[in-house]
């Protein structure tokens, strides 16, 4: 026997759930934006040593999300810090670790009967495109990979 509360009806509606589609879409795309705010940066190049590939005052969009856009490797255009935190360098990546140099890159201060030179772990040899005017890994030696804040994805 059911008993019948006048004014009252039952519901066949199902119980709300707590997550809707759309709420699940909205968080992943608030997830993928924090990642980008956090491993995407904006760098203006200044200087001639990357020319003719990047012109002075040129943007460039830089990251360093390698599981998206690659590792880095040979002829990558890599963004590290200079001797300031606020200063940003560009280079082109032109030996790996384990890579030899040839004898007219390799360290200014090396001398030829040394030998070859080969890159050392966890370092990469990095040279500007415009080699007259460039200071790079001829100058300063290999680049610590920990020194690379990502590499050059996008230019305009």
């Amino acid at each position: 026997m059911s008993v019948r509360t006048p004014g009252v009806t039952m519901s066949s509606k199902p119980p709300r759930q707590a997550f809707t589609r759309f709420g699940v879409v909205l968080l992943g795309v608030l997830a993928l934006s924090l990642v980008l705010v956090l491993n995407v940066k904006t760098v203006q190049v200044s200087g001639n040593s990357m020319k003719p590939t990047f012109q002075n005052g040129q943007r460039l969009v830089v990251t360093d999300l390698y599981w998206l856009v690659g590792a880095i490797r040979d002829n990558d255009i890599v963004v590290f810090h200079g001797n300031s935190p606020r200063e940003y360098i560009i280079k082109r990546v032109y030996r790996m670790a384990g890579e030899t140099v040839d004898p007219l890159n390799q360290p200014r201060e090396r001398r030829l009967s040394e030998g070859p030179f080969v890159v050392p772990p966890d370092t990469v040899f990095v040279l500007g495109d415009n080699r007259g005017e460039s200071e790079d890994s001829r100058a300063f030696g290999p680049l610590p990979r920990s020194k690379i804040i990502g590499k050059v994805v996008l230019w305009r």
